[in-house]
């Protein structure tokens, strides 16, 4: 009997006969334990033909948090009078019955349908699910999209609906993401869901083909650097088990996709092994910030930071600049880009009356001053209304606001808020909010690095896994060396030899001036984390009593669910 070709319908289902449910949920917050559902949309589409749309508020059973308001537009009046998630589940759960669901970021929609179901005593749905975000990932390059944010895609794909943090809105946005990204595998040979599913985790040849690169890597901590045949560093990484890490480069796991186009062109990978896994991170930044791997996206350039000034001069004014010099001048910082530093600033202004001009002011100086006077806004120092005295209070609450204590920022900008929320003019609230967000994180992170960076010498230890302990000495902030006593090792002539070979750190001006700030926060980090002891500390490591850290539980808190609510529309491409 003569062999018969088979089908596709025997390979599996093809796609044009799937019919899928695109779906999108807005939510107060990012946690199904702690927040609820307040909007469900969804388009039940097969081979191109939308069959039906199922849309509906939720009411969440409380306050909607006002930066979620500022997101979707979504307020509590709007729900006050909508079903509760258990009049509505029954009714979702009867329309994806049978389908294959779709969603952007899908782990964080379906996450809340099972805590819902979960809640009112509905068995989890079982439909198979597609991520337009992993699709996307698989599918197209950095060249083609930037990134995988829905509104992004839904643009790059002409989709006739705006992305607007609406759920119905952005589940037919992610149809028409979702028809493009399936044309697009179609050039792959996908032909059925059961081949999309599959073709999104499957390796690449070149990824099978360099597994042999993983050979000679040992099983121990350290830093594992990615080279082309020329001896070009391509990418690197850090890890506790070296073996292990580079050879998941080389599985279906590794699905990034600018990694799987660095696995085709790497020809070697070269290892450093490090005492400690606190050593393999330092290295790690340092060396990508001297090699800046093209395949690397973060720490590629410590150097390319700004910070905010408050100039030493008569009448001191907020500037944004490039390095910190031994000047007497107040600076916080660092920023990881101009705009944030323009942020941490206008919070400054908005709680204190500093003059905003650039232009050199004494107490001679006279000239007419701009409408900021006429705002209340500024004391007009250059037309003489505003004594150097009576400018230096401002410049001293400024300069304790960046150093000390954030509250008076703090509670001038959070009225503000809440005045524009009152008046519901929700996206000049989002604005100062940003803008606080920006000026709290910045001066509660300087505040600690600075706390650190203050210190000539510090020796930490934390317990080994065989029994042993891992010691570090620090110096300014700086790593300076780094070790594993082993077990039963007495530990004084252990630790004075550890820091008699320790690096020499020479310190200087501003909160980090003997390493990188991220490279310090690693540091502080380890030095927090549980089973850790000092040994020596030369000097106090405390921080202001009431520093801007406290303030930052606050912003952090209410950014969580907005985070993760942004975060649902992807994180960039490669």
């Amino acid at each position: 009997m003569e062999p018969v070709q088979g089908t596709l319908d025997e390979l599996g289902t093809p796609l044009s006969d799937v019919t899928f449910v695109v779906f999108d949920l807005e939510t107060t917050g990012g946690s199904p334990a702690e927040h609820m559902i307040t909007e469900i949309g969804a388009v039940k589409v097969r081979a191109g033909e939308v069959l039906g749309e199922f849309s509906t508020l939720v009411d969440p059973g409380g306050p909607i948090p006002p930066f979620i308001s500022v997101l979707t537009g979504i307020t509590d009046a709007m729900v006050v009078a909508a079903p509760r998630i258990e009049s509505v589940l029954p009714s979702f759960l009867e329309f994806i019955r049978g389908s294959t669901l779709v969603a952007h970021n899908a782990g964080f929609d379906t996450r809340f349908v099972k805590a819902a179901c979960a809640a009112h005593g509905y068995p989890p749905p079982a439909n198979p699910v597609v991520d337009t975000v992993d699709l996307a990932r698989r599918v197209l390059t950095r060249d083609e999209t930037p990134n995988a944010k829905l509104s992004t895609l839904a643009r790059f794909f002409r989709s006739p609906t705006d992305p607007c943090h609406r759920a119905l809105e952005d589940a037919r946005a992610t149809v028409h993401v979702l028809h493009g990204l399936i044309e697009r595998a179609g050039s792959f040979q996908v032909h059925t869901l059961e081949e999309l599913k599959s073709f999104v985790r499957a390796p690449t040849p070149e990824q099978q083909s360099k597994r042999h690169l993983a050979e000679s890597v040992p099983h121990s901590p350290g830093v594992y650097l990615f080279e082309d045949e020329r001896g070009e560093v391509l990418y690197i990484g850090k890890s506790t088990n070296l073996r292990n890490r580079v050879r998941s480069y080389f599985t279906a796991g590794e699905t990034r996709p600018r990694i799987r186009e660095m696995i085709g062109i790497a020809e070697r990978v070269r290892h450093i092994v490090c005492s400690t896994a606190l050593e393999a991170e330092v290295r790690e930044l340092r060396l990508i910030g001297g090699a800046k791997p093209r395949y690397n996206r973060k720490s590629r350039f410590p150097e390319k930071v700004v910070w905010l000034k408050l100039t030493d001069e008569p009448f001191p004014r907020l500037s944004i600049v490039r390095e910190v010099r031994d000047d007497g001048a107040a600076y916080l910082g660092p920023f990881s880009s101009a705009r944030l530093a323009d942020d941490a600033r206008n919070a400054l202004h908005e709680a204190l009356p500093l003059r905003q001009c650039t232009q050199p002011i004494t107490a001679r100086t006279r000239r007419t001053a701009c409408v900021l006077h006429e705002m209340g806004r500024c004391g007009a120092p250059c037309e003489g209304k505003q004594s150097q005295a009576d400018y230096a209070v401002h410049v001293e609450t400024a300069r304790r606001a960046m150093l000390l204590d954030a509250s008076p920022v703090y509670q001038a900008v959070s009225a503000r808020m809440e005045r524009l929320a009152v008046e519901q003019r929700y996206e000049e609230a989002s604005v100062d909010r940003d803008r606080l967000a920006a000026f709290v994180r910045a001066a509660a992170r300087m505040q600690r690095l600075t706390a650190i960076t203050a210190i000539p010498q510090l020796v930490a230890a934390a317990p080994a896994f065989d029994g042993g302990w891992e010691i570090h000495v620090i110096r300014y902030g700086r790593l300076a060396a780094a070790g594993v006593m082993p077990r039963g090792a007495h530990p004084t002539p252990f630790v004075a030899s550890l820091t008699a070979t320790a690096e020499a750190v020479i310190p200087g001006p501003g909160p980090v001036h003997a390493a990188s700030a991220e490279e310090t926060e690693c540091i502080l980090r380890w030095l927090e984390s549980p089973g850790v002891r000092l040994v020596e500390v030369d000097g106090q490591w405390s921080l202001p009593a009431r520093g801007a850290a406290r303030h930052k539980a606050r912003i952090d808190l209410a950014y969580r669910g907005l985070d993760q609510a942004r975060g649902r529309e992807g994180r960039p491409l490669r």
